[in-house]
């Protein structure tokens, strides 16, 4: 029970949607919509999730990869959400998805040593107690000058004094919300994506939601969708979505926030873990992404621009720029620059004049009329609070059973354990080596074997995308077969993250990834090419983000 999703039998879920009448009918494929749909499946209902774009295309694919319970909301006092988002981390990491979200330490460089080191303790000691006795994480340590070079030989030795090891965790964010989708499929939901909701159906008198109008993106037909309840959970689009036809605003709305991220080379720091900063603002983070790179950030500004494609400034790079050298002995410049993705937050507007770093994290979930409930902000963490949240809210009044979510593993982490020690043999068995095994093991946990099985069937699926990268060709195959991979750019971008860590791999890998999906997916040349064009498109929006950052940077240099 893997929950392929199959983007080559995607008209029949089409047909499902037109048919069927569902229990529950959840807008938005990210990382809540998500967990919604698996949270209502693994009740027994019936289910179906539409998403305008990709799964995760927007929010969840662009965070800061952290499964954290938030250091800096204890400055708030927002005690619960840090305990909550601990206990959450602690599943995620030992029970629900230990293949895809990992332990990673960060060390806190201290640079006042008597004035910072009894804070600073104080408030990880806190951070440690809020998460319990039984915890899959070990507690922070105090580390010693030499102790602390020796982690991170690049942090500037004028300002450090000592430092604090903690542990948090990290995720690839887009592959965690692809996964939730494929376990709530694996329960019986219906997935859609290039599905938007166009309207709400009301009922004969006008009192209650009975479903939606959903417009098929690939066809342009619209599906009468019934369902009992419609859950709306759209990040960022929440108002648009709440202000359609036939809806019902809810009592909130939402603020955006804008979170800039940028990628340097491993290179460019000497440092054997994560590295939290403390800034004017709030926290800066250099956090382990891959083997060749590194992700700093993130920005927390307010933001009423283009929601699909939000834009950095020079302004915001220079501020994680600005702060990551206030301990970097070697200073990071524009050129070092070889990547970024801008976030927004779906923040709850309570006061309209407050600054966005000040706004709450916790989630609100509204039913504003019958049949229609909403929820938005919150944080990548505690999705599965706020998916269970959302559901009860939405079948209130139903008898149907309680949500099992913290029991129920996500497809690809059974059997962890051993298949880590079935490398060599797996690698043997497939006629691969052992580092591909690992690496398939990283992205896909125990699901790594339907992948293998197709280089089994095709020997030629098993050579190498693109040189240098580690992905195989079999994984385009599997991600349009078994991940619902409709376009190319779902590939650079979200199945293989290859977009953001590398522009130039990603515009090479383009044309050879439509032809892998045009052998499944039956297209032609010209449509080969307009995949090939959109992905270089894409390509070139980051080059232009760069460059203008960087000529930003350059004119207040001279100014």
């Amino acid at each position: 029970m893997t929950g392929a999703l199959d983007a080559t039998k995607r008209q029949e879920c089409l047909d499902r949607l037109r048919e069927q009448t569902f229990d529950v009918l959840v807008v938005g494929g990210g990382v809540t919509g998500a967990g919604a749909a698996l949270d209502a499946a693994s009740r027994g209902l019936r289910v179906a999730l539409v998403e305008s774009r990709d799964l995760a295309s927007g929010t969840s694919s662009r965070s800061s990869k952290l499964i954290h319970g938030g250091l800096r909301y204890l400055e708030q006092f927002d005690f619960k959400l840090v305990r909550e988002a601990l206990k959450e981390r602690g599943l995620l990491v030992s029970r629900l998805a230990p293949h895809l979200v990992r332990p990673t330490t960060f060390l806190y460089p201290l640079r006042r040593k008597v004035v910072e080191q009894p804070y600073v303790a104080a408030g990880l000691t806190l951070y440690d107690a809020l998460e319990g006795v039984r915890r899959p994480l070990p507690r922070h340590r105090n580390l010693s000058l030499k102790q602390a070079r020796r982690l991170v030989p690049g942090l500037r030795t004028d300002v450090l004094t000592g430092g604090m090891i903690y542990c948090d965790a990290q995720v690839d964010d887009a592959r965690f919300t692809l996964a939730l989708a494929r376990t709530a499929a694996a329960h019986g939901a219906t997935v859609v994506t290039r599905a938007g909701v166009v309207a709400m159906r009301r009922d004969e008198c006008g009192e209650r939601i009975v479903g939606a109008r959903v417009r098929d993106e690939k066809s342009g037909h619209e599906i009468d969708v019934a369902a009992d309840s419609v859950v709306v959970c759209a990040g960022v689009w929440t108002d648009p979505v709440t202000r359609l036809p036939g809806a019902a605003e809810p009592s909130f709305t939402v603020r955006m926030s804008k979170g800039v991220h940028v990628l340097v080379p491993r290179e460019a720091i000497a440092a054997r873990t994560g590295v939290i900063i403390r800034t004017d603002k709030s926290v800066l983070f250099i956090i382990p992404w891959t083997a060749d790179r590194w992700i700093i950030g993130t920005t927390d500004t307010d933001y009423d621009g283009d929601r699909a494609e939000p834009a950095a400034t020079g302004e915001d790079v220079d501020y994680l720029l600005r702060h990551a050298n206030s301990v970097l002995a070697r200073p990071l410049t524009h050129d070092d620059v070889v990547g970024l993705f801008v976030g927004l937050r779906p923040l709850v507007a309570a006061d309209a004049s407050a600054s966005t770093t000040k706004l709450s994290r916790e989630h609100v979930v509204d039913v504003p009329i019958p049949g229609l409930a909403t929820i938005a902000g919150g944080k990548f963490t505690t999705y599965r609070i706020m998916a269970r949240d959302v559901i009860d809210a939405a079948l209130e009044g139903y008898d149907v059973p309680g949500s099992v979510t913290d029991r129920l593993p996500l497809v690809g982490a059974d059997g962890l354990p051993a298949l880590h020690l079935s490398v060599g043999r797996i690698a043997e068995d497939y006629d691969v080596d052992a580092d591909t095994v690992d690496h398939l093991i990283r992205r896909y946990g125990n699901l790594a074997l339907e992948v293998l099985d197709l280089v089994r069937d095709d020997p030629s699926l098993g050579e190498p995308l693109i040189e240098p990268g580690p992905w195989l060709r079999a994984e385009i195959r599997y991600a349009v077969t078994h991940e619902g991979a409709l376009h190319a750019e779902d590939i650079v971008s979200r199945r293989t993250r290859m977009l953001i860590e590398s522009g130039e791999l990603a515009e090479r890998a383009a044309p050879l990834i439509a032809r892998l999906m045009a052998d499944v997916l039956g297209w032609d040349e010209e449509r080969v090419e307009q995949e090939v064009e959109r992905c270089r498109a894409l390509v070139e929006v980051e080059r232009r983000a760069l460059a203008e950052a960087r000529t930003a940077r350059e004119d207040l240099a001279m100014a």
